[in-house]
């Protein structure tokens, strides 16, 4: 970005600022439910089949949620309701950044099947040029396809394509989950395969994972490198250590070193992805994360 635009300005972000408004929209969810699974600093997924005030509607909840959350931190909040966890997050990006979408039982499959193919959860760019050269376009053109194609061009992927095109997401709503690492992943607008262009990716991923890292104060000793090549392939590398990883320098020495191993890669890469995993506290009970800005129901 900066070498595109040389006056680009940077801010520098205000995690205890954030962090203090996840406290606060937490508390409006536990008003409502205690079934809430986050998802980052600005998802969370709430069961409130059996909401604590006895409301019996979640689309009033989720109306209640977002008038809260903005009288108490003047942030707006997207909301999906539906009846299971991909048409909710699927309703939550429909109407935002400050609306409401409600998918009833009975309308998911007619609901996907009007989508774009890029609305799918991890479908990016590449993905979608794919299907497209396939005839795949829509949600009812991924319907239209057997297991067996969808198995034989996306591999893994196939089972989860399949049901989500019609509606069918069998996850429960995983509250108090126990963070069991913490990363991030950057898709490419094109692939790369020059040492220079990854170690170059690799050095900016180093950069907001460690933000990430510091932000949720995470200590761990496995450090996992992810690449995802053009034929949708992946492949991950592991590190660690018999300590807690000490700082930036030895997280960053243990990426590099891993992707070093790997060069040259047998193909170009799609995604690259890097995670502190084996934290500290991962085999314990531990309260859930703290989020901000709720985007689904």
């Amino acid at each position: 970005a900066q070498r595109l635009c040389p006056d680009l300005i940077f801010v520098r972000p205000r995690f205890d600022a954030y962090k203090e408004a996840s406290r606060q929209i937490r508390r409006v969810f536990e008003h409502y439910t205690h079934l809430i699974e986050p998802l980052s600093l600005d998802e969370a997924y709430l069961d409130v089949t059996d909401d604590r005030l006895g409301i019996g509607s979640a689309t009033r909840i989720a109306m209640l949620i977002r008038q809260e959350i903005r009288a108490k931190t003047g942030l707006t909040a997207s909301a999906g309701v539906s009846y299971n966890k991909f048409l909710a997050k699927i309703a939550s990006d429909q109407n935002k950044p400050d609306g409401l979408c409600v998918i009833r039982p009975g309308e998911g499959a007619a609901f996907v099947a009007g989508l774009p193919i890029r609305r799918f959860h991890g479908v990016g760019p590449k993905a979608e040029a794919k299907m497209q050269a396939l005839g795949i376009a829509t949600g009812a053109d991924v319907a239209g396809k057997d297991i067996a194609f969808l198995r034989t061009h996306f591999g893994s992927m196939a089972d989860y394509l399949y049901r989500a095109a019609r509606g069918i997401d069998l996850r429960t709503v995983a509250a108090h989950r126990v963070r069991k690492s913490v990363g991030g992943e950057r898709t490419f607008s094109e692939d790369i395969g020059s040492g220079a262009a990854l170690r170059e990716t690799l050095e900016n991923i180093i950069a907001i994972v460690w933000e990430r890292i510091e932000a949720s104060q995470a200590r761990g000793r496995t450090v996992t490198l992810k690449l995802k090549f053009s034929d949708f392939r992946t492949m991950t590398r592991a590190a660690s250590v018999p300590h807690w990883v000490s700082g930036r320098e030895e997280f960053a020495a243990l990426a590099r070193d891993l992707l070093a191993a790997e060069l040259p890669l047998p193909q170009p890469i799609r995604l690259m992805g890097l995670t502190l995993g084996n934290l500290e506290g991962a085999d314990e009970s531990k309260a859930p994360r703290d989020e901000a800005q709720l985007r689904l129901i």
